[in-house]
């Protein structure tokens, strides 16, 4: 993995396992001794409270700050904002107040590049960013495009799900034409997958059969689980709250084809050069 590959985790749809799948797969590659930072980019601070930080408006600097530092042109402190989380990966907190900054990006010079001029700064300190991106299509989410190299697209295996999936794709083209030209999707990652039903089987068929040709489907499937449903409340990962899960196993196995995805693209760019 090349360092400070950025991926944003997109999906306008709520409920589709982004925040879980960001930190999972975060702390994941902090168990394979990589560098991590996780940012929040979503003012109900779902991955912030995930990592054990329930009371987000007591939290003194949020990725809200840093972005307005950016946008005044004021400059940070190194390492400013970022919390040390105990599973081992850094983050960038969010609360509601980001809302008010998706409000204020609107009428701003080269909106779409304040996160990208931030990460710039720090990703250097880091193997990879993970971007949990908040379920919409709208300012936010297209500075977390925008600054990412790769994009994670989590997707509940249900037939909305699937049909909510082309707006998302002509979103990503047009980042990509107009602002992102190296941006890249990673995979389609099928989350809340009910193995036991021939509904579920359908549906993973389905998306990989319309869209495998042109885009990766991850290998691996999140299973449905109560267990997996439960770890925002606890605080903490899959990892300590059912560490032999089915779970935990499949975030395990989805980890390895996000670094073998890696390696491949690097090897492929070394090639091209």
């Amino acid at each position: 993995m090349s360092r400070g590959t950025v991926y944003a985790l997109v999906n306008q749809k709520g409920g589709t396992g982004k925040t879980q799948s960001t930190e999972n797969i975060g702390i994941a590659l902090a168990n394979e001794g990589k560098r991590v930072l996780l940012v929040d980019l979503d003012p109900q601070g779902s991955l912030t409270i995930s990592l054990g930080y329930p009371k987000t408006d007591d939290i003194p600097v949020t990725v809200t700050d840093i972005m307005s530092k950016v946008l005044q042109e004021v400059p940070l402190e190194p390492g400013e904002g970022i919390i040390h989380n105990k599973e081992g990966v850094d983050l960038l907190p969010a609360n509601i107040s980001l809302a008010g900054m998706e409000v204020s990006l609107v009428n701003v010079m080269a909106r779409e590049r304040i996160l990208k001029e931030y990460l710039d700064s720090v990703k250097r300190d880091y193997d990879v960013v993970l971007i949990d991106c908040n379920p919409s299509l709208g300012m936010l989410t297209i500075n977390a495009m925008t600054a990412a190299d790769r994009l994670i697209i989590p997707m509940q295996a249900q037939y909305l799900s699937a049909k909510g999936l082309e707006a998302l794709l002509q979103t990503v083209s047009k980042v990509k034409r107009q602002m992102n030209p190296g941006l890249k999707i990673d995979g389609i990652l099928l989350t809340m997958v009910d193995g036991r039903t021939n509904y579920g089987k359908e549906i993973s068929d389905l998306v990989r059969n319309v869209y495998g040709g042109k885009i990766r489907v991850y290998d691996t499937e999140i299973p449905h689980s109560v267990r997996a449903a439960e770890i925002s409340a606890a605080g903490e990962s899959i990892f300590r709250h059912d560490p032999k899960g089915k779970v935990a196993e499949a975030y395990r196995n989805l980890t390895k084809e996000v670094l073998k995805n890696a390696e491949i693209a690097r090897k492929h760019s070394a090639f091209e050069l």
